[in-house]
């Protein structure tokens, strides 16, 4: 079965034949060594499931550092081009080229191929160090607009001719008054759109009520920046009541029923409402959504936010239960089916060649690739053997550093041991 077929999609929802084409990027840094270790422990958790009845034909394609020496581009059409043909991939962690160029190898992927929504499930490993009490409280899926916000890139440097010619336009045209040192300003720009904001809020409310999830929480600074990000919370409401209606109950309906009627009748709609198991549609502004995700993190299940707000969410909720390294990303488009998942951390190219690494961010992002293909008995073995070495002590320098009568391996010999486990399981 060493021919590979394309995976084709329809109306977004993907068509994938048994030995399906999935391009790769291997990464920089330390990105080589942990695919290495991520592709085995694939291809023999595949073999388990399946009994040799499927196959993925992986093809690399390049980007990053290995790009730049081979073809003198950071990011080669030809791999855009794969990519979109073959519908899904997975990355390891990329550089980001030095001067001008590329602001981010990994946002001008997700922009190119308009891959609008950043996933990241977080959740506790039993074993796992962790700063909190009771790191089990935590389980949220992240739905983080990927595409607009500051990353969409509009930025110009202090002293430029653009800003000089901004900030005249601001002042003369639209009276802003507010540039407290104009001289030496520099200026970017903060697109929030409706339409960018509904499709991230609409994916987020259907995987809501696809997986039975209690709630979706709106997070952002709309209370500061009322139009973009207040925006975005208005049309998530708007949304949800508009196009959930008979499923959903939302804050701003109790807001309504209670100005109108009263907190008593409001609080019975509300608790008719989880009678029902509706999803409840809520929000919360950042600043308290960080301090409340310590302090109350089972109070939140899956979370829609701007992408400045989730870079920060991600990061601080993955920390609550192991870090990055363990945690898995995906980048997807939810009306064409692209999807390219990644390892979330960092190219850590000190520790490149070392074979001392944590590789379950990409394992873990693998088997969220294999379930959004439809091959969920793969994802859930990769997944439970990374839980039953965690749960045995038997892991990376990072984890063991932090556990008690932990045996420490190196990243090959952990995907040995997670191969192992596969086979016998």
């Amino acid at each position: 079965m060493s021919q590979g077929v394309k995976i084709e999609a329809h109306n977004g929802q993907l068509m994938v034949p048994v030995n399906p084409i999935i391009p790769f990027i291997e990464g920089d840094g330390i990105g080589p060594e942990i695919w290495q270790v991520a592709k085995k422990v694939f291809d023999v958790a595949i073999l388990k499931a399946y009994h040799g009845q499927r196959q993925v034909v992986w093809q690399e394609v390049l980007a990053g550092e290995k790009a730049f020496k081979q073809t003198g581009n950071w990011l080669p059409e030809e791999t855009l081009s794969v990519i979109k043909e073959h519908f899904v991939a997975i990355k390891g962690p990329l550089t980001t080229p030095i001067g001008g160029g590329f602001r981010s190898l990994n946002v001008t992927l997700r922009q190119t191929l308009d891959l609008y929504i950043c996933y990241r499930p977080v959740r506790y490993f039993n074993g796992v160090p962790s700063p909190l009490r009771h790191p089990e409280l935590t389980d949220m899926m992240i739905f983080r607009e990927n595409t607009e916000d500051i990353y969409a890139g509009i930025e110009f440097a202090a002293g430029s001719s653009e800003v000089e010619q901004l900030i005249s336009y601001l002042k003369t045209e639209l009276s802003v008054d507010k540039i407290r040192f104009p001289s030496t300003s520099a200026l970017g720009i903060k697109p929030v759109s409706k339409e960018g904001s509904e499709r991230l809020i609409r994916s987020a409310i259907e995987h809501a009520l696809k997986h039975q999830r209690k709630s979706v929480t709106l997070v952002h600074k709309g209370n500061i920046m009322k139009f973009t990000e207040g925006g975005f919370k208005q049309w998530g409401y708007e949304l949800a009541e508009r196009e959930f209606a008979n499923q959903v109950f939302t804050w701003n309906t109790y807001d309504q029923l209670r100005k109108q009627h009263g907190k008593e009748l409001a609080d019975q709609a509300y608790q008719k409402a989880q009678v029902e198991n509706k999803l409840i549609i809520k929000d919360r502004i950042a600043d308290i959504f960080l301090q409340e995700i310590l302090i109350h993190p089972a109070e939140y299940d899956v979370i829609a936010t701007l992408n400045l707000n989730g870079d920060y969410i991600s990061d601080a909720l993955a920390a609550q239960v192991g870090g990055i390294g363990i945690a898995p990303g995906a980048n997807l488009n939810g009306v064409t089916g692209h999807g390219i998942f990644e390892a979330t951390h960092g190219t850590a190219p000190e520790f490149a060649g070392l074979n001392k690494l944590n590789p379950s961010s990409l394992l873990l992002s693998g088997a969220l690739l294999f379930d959004y293909i439809g091959w969920h008995e793969v994802a859930n073995l990769i997944t439970k053997s990374i839980e039953h070495l965690i749960e045995s002590k038997r892991v990376t320098v990072d984890f063991s550093s932090q556990m008690e009568g932990a045996t420490e391996l190196s990243c090959s010999d952990f995907g040995e041991e997670l191969v192992k486990w596969i086979q016998l399981s």
